[in-house]
């Protein structure tokens, strides 16, 4: 069993319009998280707006780092996150 860390991102109202001009700064910080290994898999559910989006991470520090660093946070692009520890079976079936 592997201990990942998923973190889930609630849209702010009207997240169409305010993304698009943060969001190569939040793209930048992707591909750094992504060229480090901690960042695993990323992406939105199937109505941003209405479901927001999740990020897999390897640790728990790298994903409070990027939180922290993440301009989608710090601009009101996303008005809430959750953390939560998961653990990764597929290796083992």
């Amino acid at each position: 069993m592997v201990q990942r860390y998923v973190l889930f991102y609630e849209s702010a109202a009207d997240v169409m319009s305010k993304a698009p001009p943060v969001y190569p700064r939040h793209l930048a910080l992707l591909k750094e998280f992504r060229d480090r290994g901690d960042l695993l898999l990323v992406g939105t559910f199937g109505d941003p707006q209405a479901e927001g989006s999740m990020a897999v991470f390897g640790s728990r520090e790298a994903a409070e780092e990027f939180v922290r660093d993440d301009p989608f946070l710090n601009e009101g692009v996303v008005k809430a996150w959750t953390l939560r520890e998961w653990d990764e079976v597929a290796s083992e079936i």
